[in-house]
């Protein structure tokens, strides 16, 4: 196991031993876990290990993965074959943020979420490395953090630039500023 991902695992005991505090902005709820990408197939082997600190902190633990949640939603499409063609038919293809893929994802999180989870869930979202040139990570948690009424927590495979709160997913696309709460894998 990584000395960073223990490190990080670590972290986020420490976080969840903190009493949760009522009455917080649903930004406020969100911790993104921060670790480097090439730690991905790790931290996966591991992740049962945060569902059992959150247990540990007497909370509930519901993980949401979204590594499938692409090619999922592509095979539903009528018309796939034709987007395989010409992919630029696809909204919002230009930019990188497929907007039917993001509401559509969006929206079977938050039933998940509204009907799995309540105040003392924390809710774990995984895969979001397999969103790059899809969707943004801001998107999705902007899409949900209102239905979670416990803590989010987002497995964050790139970097974190404390100076200006700037998250930068796989290291390669240009970061957006965003206000939750870093755990960080530290060397």
């Amino acid at each position: 196991m990584s000395s960073k991902l223990t490190k990080l695992l670590a972290a986020y005991r420490q976080h969840m031993t903190v009493p949760w505090q009522a009455g917080l902005a649903a930004i406020q709820r969100v911790i993104f876990a921060v670790y480097d990408k090439t730690d991905e197939l790790r931290l996966r082997a591991m992740v049962d290990e945060f569902a059992v600190a959150t247990q540990d902190a007497k909370k509930k633990w519901l993980l949401l993965d979204l590594t499938n949640s692409f090619p999922e939603w592509m095979a539903a499409q009528e018309f796939r074959d034709a987007y395989f063609e010409s992919p630029e038919d696809l909204a919002g293809y230009p930019t990188g943020e497929l907007t039917g893929f993001v509401a559509d994802t969006v929206q079977k999180l938050n039933a998940r979420i509204q009907s799995e989870a309540d105040a003392d869930t924390v809710v774990a979202i995984l895969g979001v490395g397999t969103l790059f040139g899809l969707a943004r990570v801001s998107s999705m948690v902007e899409g949900i953090k209102e239905s979670v009424a416990g803590r989010l927590l987002v497995f964050f495979p790139g970097e974190y630039h404390p100076e200006n709160h700037t998250y930068r997913l796989l290291d390669a696309r240009d970061g957006w500023n965003y206000l939750a709460v870093p755990l960080l894998a530290k060397n």
